[in-house]
């Protein structure tokens, strides 16, 4: 990122506090454009020895408006991987987004290889900022049922977007749509099983976490504001000093990995991030909690920025597979010889 760029903060105070939006606006793509033609997309690359900073950037968008860093994530998400791969399937500049969910009923299918060049056909689903991007990395599936990590141009024949089975409230603007191929032109990013062989697949998979903790993190300063201006409530400091506790223990966790992922680049960072994004949601699901029973109904229905937050975030966080995903953690746990909790 360029030392003269404007902050984040900066290029995004309007959009922050706009009044709340339903459905997928405009105001969301000119957020993600202007943080483009800013330069504020170009963050350190994870496991480059500057990934907390990756993360801090993260946090402070997801602070300012979760619709947002949902984009902007993706779109730094896909810029890391394509680095990764050593990979410049387009020359145009543009938002780009991530779109690797797998259910069993969507499955997009490749054909006709020429010269790293296919064809898709199917349906993909949970595409999200479909609406707002321009090119998207998709997960795709040879007739061998061999996996390939496809990009797309949005704007070509053979691509549509159905968006009628999207209802949600929360998150409503980023609206992660059905994305329909017919025999469209797609181009590989790297080989068959790259997307999830890499480093990065899992060093990337803690940005989300990054988000979940920003989110928090600005529900907590609502906190900490009022408890600094009003009137004595042993109650409500209690609830202070609980998000305290909460996000002091999240953060040091988030340091202790990025350290880890920097330390060991090329190392499978499974373990460390499925730590750390078990700690983050513990941390975000008691910081919400706090906050909505210290400082009761107002914000929730007289400060948009809050509300928003306060709306986007429980939607959000189940990005996580909640006890699945601590499954599959325990599953590493006791696969090991030794665990490693000593101080």
């Amino acid at each position: 990122m360029r030392d003269d760029a404007i902050t984040l903060e900066t290029a995004l105070a309007s959009f922050a506090q706009r009044l709340n939006a339903a459905a997928p606006d405009a105001a969301l793509r000119a957020a993600m454009i202007r943080c483009i033609e800013s330069d504020l997309d170009r963050l350190p690359l994870p496991g480059a020895g500057r990934t907390l900073a990756r993360w801090q950037q993260l946090a402070a968008v997801a602070g300012i408006d979760l619709a947002l860093f949902k984009l902007f994530e993706g779109h730094t998400d896909a810029l890391a991987i394509l680095a990764e791969l050593n990979a410049a399937p387009f020359a145009g500049h543009g938002i780009w987004g991530v779109w690797a969910a797998e259910p069993p009923n969507a499955r997009v299918r490749v054909s006709q290889p020429d010269n790293g060049q296919v064809r898709l056909d199917g349906r993909k689903a949970w595409c999200s900022g479909a609406q707002q991007v321009d090119y998207a990395l998709l997960t795709a599936w040879d007739a061998e049922d061999r996996p390939y990590l496809v990009a797309v141009q949005l704007d070509q024949p053979g691509v549509s977007i159905d968006a009628q089975a999207w209802q949600a409230v929360g998150m409503a603007s980023t609206a992660s749509v059905d994305v329909h191929l017919d025999n469209a032109v797609g181009h590989c990013v790297g080989e068959s099983g790259d997307y999830l062989a890499r480093p990065g697949f899992w060093q990337g998979g803690a940005g989300i976490a990054a988000g979940w903790y920003g989110a928090a993190v600005a529900l907590a300063r609502s906190l900490h504001q009022q408890r600094r201006q009003g009137r004595p409530d042993p109650h409500a400091d209690a609830h202070l000093g609980s998000v305290d506790a909460a996000l002091l223990g999240a953060a040091a966790a988030m340091r202790e990995c990025a350290a880890w992922i920097d330390a060991h680049p090329r190392e499978d960072a499974r373990l460390p991030v499925q730590r750390l994004r078990a700690q983050v949601e513990m941390a975000v699901e008691q910081v919400s909690r706090h906050v909505g029973r210290a400082l009761g109904a107002t914000p929730f229905c007289r400060d948009a920025h809050f509300a928003r937050l306060a709306a986007d975030l429980p939607v959000f966080i189940r990005q996580s597979h909640a006890e699945r995903d601590l499954a599959q953690l325990g599953q590493l746990l006791a696969a090991r010889q030794a665990e490693d909790w000593s101080l």
